[in-house]
């Protein structure tokens, strides 16, 4: 006896003097149980503030399979009513599963958890009244085992409105899409965690010891966007897809001095409050490409213009064709040989025209220019999934492809590119990269400006008012587009109708119709873009697009007040 007892001696000594954290510590692990907090996710605002996607208050609902394996039954037919998410099949398997922990519903509205919580205590009551007096197992609740923990639901509250720029967050609140997937850690923040002591149960122990470590929240993201604007482009393009029987459209309008993206408008798009297929989660205004037909000739002419090769005092004679490289290259209209100035062949959108003063330029000087408006390069939005067009390698271009660049065949742009690559004509010359996120918030209201990326001038105010002056004449009488004046202001712009590729033949059989311009011509406030895919119903890119950016362009210019200059256009000759 007195041996055994000097074990146990020995024992006690060990655990209480020599060594007692550690088996402490053990204990503790073994009656501890670790619960995520998690973060807030940040909201994607307007520029006015507005919200485009927010998170809202919601719970996820979890069982304890070894509670509510008895129960079962009356759980299920409590929950299945109440959650058209899921099936009274679908929560039985769960509620008698294997396991101490399964997931009933995610992203249970508050009202609906309060709803069921009620039900149960309601059945409780029932069940304690019915078996008063009985055994005292009898007596106790079968209704138990339920547990919530928060699982928000990320809304948008405008539905489809810049729905391809934001995105959306999958079930398990991470970013799947859109600027929702390219900011997703900052949107995220970082989740925290607790330890709680439990029973034998899995259950917390009321004023038990625990410790927390808080979640950090989520910044909040302010784009440049105007929600009002961004939806009226976003109609608008629709009906014009519709009307002109399009694959797509896009509408782009950048502010000229900051190059803030007022509109990013895409059709088809997709209402991320309800399910969306995955070939819906793409921005064609940044993702897409495409050849730009004619628009790019304002590009062209600025270089030419900037190089002191071509003024508003140019003549040219144009023939109806030009033969490059043993290829014959032809306007879009027939016609004999014109006498047309250098504005006269923007207002016509000549092609011959503008390869012959094209041929003034050293090919390497003019693939430099072509750089400098941000061709074959990154935006600088940073937006997944963003192309950066194409253009040939190197500087040593055929003659041909010099020709075809010139006059927008034979390189690929996406919209936000071609509408920076404008802005900077409107702009006194100075290309300003867009900008699509305008500020970040904190959880405490600090608010952190996004810099702007850096400006650098790629002709001269002298080069870029004469092609603005150019582009007056393309909305006035005589030019392509008309239909894309606006009353009381002096407007300019340029059409654009491409031929593209069709994949499934590697051939030129489908088209891109377009338009660009500004406004005031004479002091320019924005830039608007418009670009239709494959229309089948008519291909004109004045006709098509010039009414477009008519209505968006007149909307902005009303909304944000700006007055018309009063300026008379200037009168400039087309011909000689």
């Amino acid at each position: 006896m007195a041996f055994v007892l000097s074990l146990f001696a020995g024992r006690l000594i060990l655990l209480q003097g020599v060594d007692p954290d550690s088996y402490a510590l053990a204990a503790s692990r073994e009656n501890t149980k670790p619960f995520v907090l998690h973060a807030s996710r940040g909201a994607i605002l307007d520029r006015n503030g507005d919200p485009l996607a927010v998170s809202e208050d919601a719970v996820a609902i979890t069982a304890d399979p070894t509670q509510t394996r008895p129960v079962a039954q009356q759980l299920a037919s409590i929950l299945a009513p109440k959650l058209p998410s899921t099936t009274y099949a679908k929560l039985f398997t769960a509620l008698t599963g294997k396991g101490r922990f399964a997931y009933l519903a995610r992203q249970v509205s508050p009202q609906t958890w309060n709803d069921i919580e009620a039900e149960v205590k309601s059945q409780n009551a029932q069940i304690l009244l019915q078996n008063k007096g009985k055994p005292k197992e009898q007596q106790a609740p079968l209704l138990a085992g339920l547990y919530t923990e928060d699982d928000p639901i990320r809304s948008h509250p405008y539905g489809t409105v810049a729905a391809n720029v934001v995105g959306l967050v999958g079930a398990d609140g991470k970013g799947l899409a859109g600027l929702e997937y390219g900011m997703n850690n900052q949107l995220s923040g970082q989740d925290g965690k607790a330890m709680y002591e439990v029973d034998s149960k899995g259950n917390k122990i009321p004023n038990a010891n625990h410790t927390v470590e808080e979640p950090r929240p989520g910044v909040t993201a302010q784009l440049t966007l105007d929600a009002d604007l961004q939806w009226f482009a976003e109609k608008r393009i629709e009906q014009a897809v519709n009307q002109y029987k399009a694959s797509s459209g896009t509408v782009v309008t950048m502010d000229v001095e900051t190059g803030e993206i007022l509109a990013m408008a895409n059709y088809p798009t997709f209402d991320p409050n309800k399910p969306v297929k995955s070939s819906q989660l793409n921005n064609p205004a940044l993702e897409g490409t495409y050849e730009p037909g004619s628009v790019q000739k304002v590009v062209t002419m600025a270089a030419l213009a900037d190089a002191g090769l071509i003024n508003l005092n140019t003549k040219l004679q144009v023939p109806g064709s030009i033969e490059v490289q043993g290829r014959r290259i032809k306007d879009h209209f027939d016609h004999g040989t014109l006498n047309l100035t250098i504005a006269g062949v923007i207002a016509k959108s000549s092609n011959v025209g503008t390869i012959i003063a094209a041929q003034q330029m050293r090919i390497p000087q003019f693939v430099k220019y072509l750089h400098d408006f941000g061709f074959g390069q990154p935006s600088g939005l940073n937006f997944p999934g963003e192309s950066r067009g194409k253009l040939p390698e190197g500087d040593e271009w055929s003659e041909l492809t010099r020709s075809n660049i010139a006059f927008g065949q034979g390189l690929a742009v996406n919209a936000v590119q071609m509408t920076a690559a404008v802005n900077a004509v409107a702009n006194g010359g100075v290309y300003v990269p867009p900008k699509l996120v305008r500020d970040y918030v904190d959880a405490n209201g600090t608010t952190t400006p996004n810099p702007s990326g850096a400006s650098r001038r790629v002709v001269s105010p002298t080069a870029a008012k004469e092609v603005a002056t150019m582009m007056e004449a393309v909305t006035a009488k005589g030019g392509t587009a008309t239909q894309a004046a606006i009353d009381g202001y002096r407007v300019a712009g340029k059409t654009g109708t491409a031929q593209e590729v069709d994949s499934s033949c590697g051939c030129y059989r489908k088209w891109a119709t377009s338009f660009a311009g500004f406004a005031p011509a004479d002091n320019p406030r924005f830039v608007t873009y418009v670009v239709l895919q494959n229309p089948t119903n008519g291909r004109s890119g004045g006709g098509q697009g010039g009414p477009v950016f008519r209505d968006v362009m007149s909307y902005a210019l009303q909304k944000y007040a700006v007055p018309p200059t009063g300026a008379k256009p200037p009168v400039v000759p087309l011909t000689w």
